[in-house]
């Protein structure tokens, strides 16, 4: 049951070009907040924020050198907490889409539902949703499957090679822990593109892609051979898409039985 009367929590994202994916409702909802927060990537936000909500707090400085990202998501869910319980309406913004690869974003609406306080997360454009439209990629069409990069190697995720392949934060591979720079370790790309190409070949192309920051930049889209991937420069940003292999053959006996259900003409 929520605390009525109490302390709120809105999670809203800013998407991924600055200011330019803010939807309505995400404006709003820092509009109309007692306190903000927020972890964006660019100044063009950051200022805009600070001035929509003057004495906006950036979450960033919970990231430090060395530290577990596990230890600073766990800081950021206390502090967007701390005056939520205190009666106050919270905005946590997030750049991207707030609860993809958003960890304290999904922490602090669990926290605060389960601790009474009424809590609410609002869609926002991804990297994902750039990266269709940068690529002209229809994920309905053939179906498309999402890893971690690190998380994908490590488990050995099954995955159908006839279908879009996204592996994210790619120039992260292996690290738990926070560092300053663009890549994190790009030496493991070649343990990536080893794995990938057992299934894809040497030779299949997959695309280095990065969405810009503004408006007014272009996207990154870097066609790289798997088996060369190891020499390609990627960043906190990259993801990697690998496009598909050719279609499985249609079944033709299930697609007549599924028709045979299909009711006839009224």
């Amino acid at each position: 049951m929520s605390k009525i009367g109490c302390g709120s929590l809105t999670v809203v994202g800013t998407g991924m070009r600055a200011v330019a994916q803010l939807t309505l409702e995400a404006r709003g909802a820092i509009e109309e907040c007692d306190r903000l927060f927020h972890v964006v990537q660019d100044g063009l936000s950051r200022r805009f924020l600070d001035e929509a909500r003057p004495g906006a707090e950036s979450l960033a400085d919970s990231y430090a050198r060395g530290k577990s990202r596990h230890a600073s998501y766990a800081e950021m869910v206390e502090r967007v907490l701390a005056p939520v319980r205190a009666g106050e309406r919270v905005c946590l913004a997030l750049y991207g889409h707030p609860g993809v690869f958003a960890t304290a974003g999904h922490e602090a609406v669990r926290r605060a539902r389960a601790e009474g306080y009424p809590a609410t997360m609002l869609p926002g454009v991804s990297a994902a949703d750039c990266l269709y439209a940068d690529l002209g990629v229809d994920p309905g069409s053939r179906g498309c499957q999402s890893f971690e990069a690190t998380d994908f190697l490590v488990r050995h995720r099954r995955f159908d090679p006839t279908c879009h392949l996204l592996l994210w934060q790619v120039g992260a591979l292996g690290v738990e822990d926070f560092r300053p720079g663009d890549g994190w370790n790009p030496a493991a790309l070649g343990v990536l593109g080893r794995e990938l190409a057992a299934t894809y070949g040497e030779e299949h192309e997959g695309v280095i892609y990065e969405t810009p920051a503004y408006p007014i930049g272009e996207a990154r889209r870097e066609r790289v051979p798997l088996g060369a991937l190891a020499g390609a420069e990627v960043t906190l940003a990259t993801t990697l898409y690998v496009p598909p292999l050719p279609e499985r053959e249609l079944d033709a006996a299930r697609l007549a039985e599924l028709r045979a259900t299909i009711p006839g003409d009224a």
